[in-house]
């Protein structure tokens, strides 16, 4: 059982802010050279530098596995690598209550033939385990080998997270003044909070990506996160509201004016919610709020766009490319190169650039997220959006930062022109029908809508509808377009990824709103 611990406790435990983890025997790491886990040492000879090199694993091996890889006849051979390390702090009722952290190391060996996949890992960089690991996923081919690894170069990519300070290099008595800090801004903001809880996490992930036709790209991927919850009691009524900060981001992400902001954003929401009345039920246009609705269009419009639900036929998009979806108004980005947001990406999971892609122009559809697979089947270039939850999966084609370009319209005019509707400020979760695109989310907090004016608080509403209708029925776009800076982590194929989403004030038609008594 866990001690609660004060801060003076919890420093003198942790040797005045050193670090606190007892970092277990890592799978791959050669004994008695423990330091050499903490990137590369030297340059093995003949061979690329990398980072991974500190576990022993040089060009040579690479050479020797993707030769595996293709030796039952398979078109296309990659490695992937990574080395994670992450932090957890928490604290609960002014007492920091948990501390833990975990590492994770492995490589992930993925044979292609045609469309066929096949893939196998292992968590130990040895060169025996690679090989097979690449043996296994070799068997997704039976033939002569035809296709030869290529001689490796490497690939530099644009950095569109540089950081000053590694988390591997922060220590918990720089942490803990911020975990304090955001527990007293909530706590002097609102004197009706009962209990506030907070996590702060950190994360470094190195990972190498080296395929059979000779492209070797590295990528460091920091992650800062920041959780908030707040339940607040008032004449025996009982509201909570759970929000965090996530960025690509270092410890400078977490300012003063970013904490106490945040603070103040969570801790006045659960004030809000005690004037909060039960939504109407019924049809009834909806405005989406600027940033936080972005979670439905990533949810019940941009899963539909992913081209293997397109391959497959399985998506309402399937046979729509160039052709109108939506108004003039509505262009939808797909962005790996938002600088620092949490969806961005340096490379994919395949070994291909970060980059933007307009999914929807002016209202037409354009362009589909392409993996390997996908963009040979469509004969497109791929779009960078091959991406996996770790070593232990195989990439599929999935969504970095989606979002909403800004239209033409105040955002108090959209507000004004509904008679009669609601405000759709913050979600919780929500579940989609991708081949359909039919949708249910949770409202947890909005507003109604009554003579072009806002009106009362609403919350624990659902909205149900269609994703490409209401995609359709969208008629006015605002000026606003405010990107979400929330923990999203998106799940699909059994696999969940770090996506971010944005989006301007925008009117739908009629969606369907259910209360709790609906």
């Amino acid at each position: 059982m866990m001690r609660s611990l004060g801060r003076r406790g919890f420093l003198k435990w942790a040797g005045a802010g050193a670090a606190v983890i007892t970092v277990p025997t890592i799978a791959g790491c050669r004994p008695g050279a423990f330091e050499l886990c903490a990137g590369p040492k030297s340059k093995a000879a003949g061979g690329i530098a990398h980072y991974f090199e500190g576990f022993g694993i040089g060009s040579q091996v690479f050479d020797r596995v993707m030769a595996k890889g293709l030796s039952r006849g398979g078109d296309f051979c990659d490695i992937y690598l990574q080395h994670s390390v992450n932090h957890w702090t928490g604290m609960e009722d002014g007492q920091i209550n948990r501390a833990y952290g975990s590492v994770d190391l492995g490589a992930g060996v993925r044979v292609l033939k045609g469309d066929a996949t096949g893939f196998a890992y292992t968590e130990e960089l040895t060169e025996q385990a690679l090989l097979s690991a690449a043996e296994t996923a070799a068997a997704v081919a039976d033939g002569t080998p035809t296709a030869r690894p290529q001689a490796i170069a490497a690939v530099k990519v644009k950095n569109y997270y540089p950081i000053r300070l590694p988390w591997a290099e922060v220590g918990v008595d720089r942490k803990l003044p911020i975990i304090e800090q955001i527990n007293s801004a909530a706590r002097n903001r609102n004197p009706n909070l009962v209990k506030v809880s907070i996590f702060l996490g950190d994360e470094g992930t190195h990972v190498l990506l080296v395929n059979s036709e000779g492209r070797m790209v590295e990528d460091y991927r920091p992650m800062a996160t920041l959780w908030l919850t707040c339940v607040g009691m008032k004449n025996g009524r009982v509201e909570t509201c759970s929000e965090s900060l996530s960025a690509r981001e270092d410890i400078h992400y977490f300012s003063t004016d970013r904490i106490v902001g945040h603070a103040h954003f969570v801790a006045d929401t659960v004030e809000e919610m005690f004037s909060a009345v039960e939504a109407p039920a019924g049809e009834m246009p909806v405005v989406l709020a600027a940033g936080t609705s972005g979670i439905l269009l990533h949810e019940a419009m941009g899963h539909p766009m992913e081209a293997d639900f397109n391959r497959k036929g399985t998506s309402i998009y399937a046979d729509r490319m160039g052709q109108r979806i939506a108004c003039e108004h509505v262009t939808i980005i797909d962005d790996a190169t938002n600088p620092h947001m949490r969806g961005s990406i340096n490379v994919d999971d395949e070994g291909e650039p970060g980059q933007r892609t307009v999914l929807v122009e002016n209202g037409i559809l354009r362009s589909y997220l392409h993996d390997r697979i996908s963009s040979k089947h469509y004969r497109v270039p791929p779009t960078g959006s091959g991406r996996r939850q770790s070593f232990r999966y195989p990439p599929v084609p999935r969504m970095r930062n989606t979002y909403m370009l800004a239209g033409p319209h105040d955002p108090a005019e959209v507000i004004a022109s509904v008679k009669k509707g609601i405000y759709a400020e913050t979600f919780a979760n929500g579940q989609v029908n991708i081949g359909a695109g039919d949708f249910t989310f949770y409202l947890q907090k909005g507003h109604l809508i009554e003579n072009g004016k806002l009106t009362r608080v609403i919350k624990d509403a659902n909205l149900i509808g269609n994703g490409p209708k209401v995609l359709e029925s969208i008629d006015l776009v605002g000026t606003d377009l405010t990107m979400f800076a929330s923990g999203g982590t998106c799940g699909k194929d059994g696999q969940r990824v770090p996506v971010g989403f944005g989006l301007p004030t925008v009117r739908a038609g009629e969606i369907s709103v259910g209360g709790r008594n609906a």
